[in-house]
């Protein structure tokens, strides 16, 4: 039996299973909302264009409006200045697209305390219970958070300080775009940065460093409590535009059970 043919047989039966990471795309899905004077993103619509009716009597289809970076997305390293002569979302490596994923797991800190970043003590003694971080794999930051996916407001937990969401120390970016071995780094928050990230040397370290070492964000994904901590296989498909800076994107996960 060929190996495709055993992974579908597996997943037929149980013993594979499919997990969707994905934050459906509706007009209430949160987005990143930036203060005057930057551009912020669409929201995502439907526009109708026919319903069974006289505009198209036997079919229904929309024409769709939204950002690149809307809902559950990928960040390629064109998005960010530190990448600028980098890839588009389009040439996105399919050995990028189809690699493993570590979860590291800070639930039990974010619920004390919205601002907490992850350091790189905190990668470093998961690599000591787990093994190293995926050589061309994802690191995915389990913190929670998409628990709070249905209310933007408690999504973006803002005050007169901006929002309060969890993300990564400065040096702990640097880290791992510079010295761990993965391709990418994925959140369940609507950016891979802190809420306060604005304010870090440098700022929105995350993205600088990330897309600056041409590797990959996903953000807003869901179910991270579903895989497990290493042994997971990620699937991202985003679409393939050209030129583009990212794109949302359906995140599949493959976990033996």
């Amino acid at each position: 039996m060929s190996v495709l043919s055993t992974v579908l047989d597996a997943a037929r039966s149980g013993a594979v299973q499919v997990v969707d990471l994905t934050t459906p795309l509706q007009e209430s899905t949160p987005i990143l909302e930036l203060p005057p004077p930057l551009a912020n993103t669409s929201r995502f619509r439907l526009e109708e264009l026919s319903r069974y009716d006289d505009r198209g009597p036997a079919w229904y289809w929309n024409d769709i409006h939204t950002g690149e970076h809307t809902g559950t997305h990928l960040d390629a390293p064109v998005h960010w200045v530190s990448g600028r002569d980098g890839l588009d979302v389009s040439q996105a490596p399919l050995s990028t697209l189809v690699a493993a994923a570590a979860v590291i797991d800070m639930t039990a800190e974010v619920e004390k305390d919205p601002d907490f970043l992850l350091e790189i003590d905190h990668v470093k003694a998961w690599e000591a219970e787990n093994g190293p971080l995926p050589d061309g794999g994802w690191l995915l930051y389990r913190t929670g958070w998409s628990s709070r996916g249905e209310d933007a407001v408690a999504f973006a937990n803002a005050d007169e300080n901006g929002p309060h969401t969890p993300g990564v120390s400065p040096e702990c970016a640097r880290w791992l775009a510079q010295e761990s071995p993965i391709t990418g780094f994925g959140t369940e928050t609507v950016g891979t940065d802190a809420g306060a990230a604005h304010s870090f040397d440098p700022p929105f370290a995350c993205h600088n460093y990330l897309m600056g070492a041409n590797k990959w964000g996903l953000t807003s994904l869901r179910n991270l409590d579903a895989l497990p901590l290493t042994g997971a296989m990620l699937i991202v498909s985003p679409l393939p535009i050209v030129g583009g800076s990212g794109s949302p994107a359906r995140v599949l996960a493959l976990v033996e059970r």
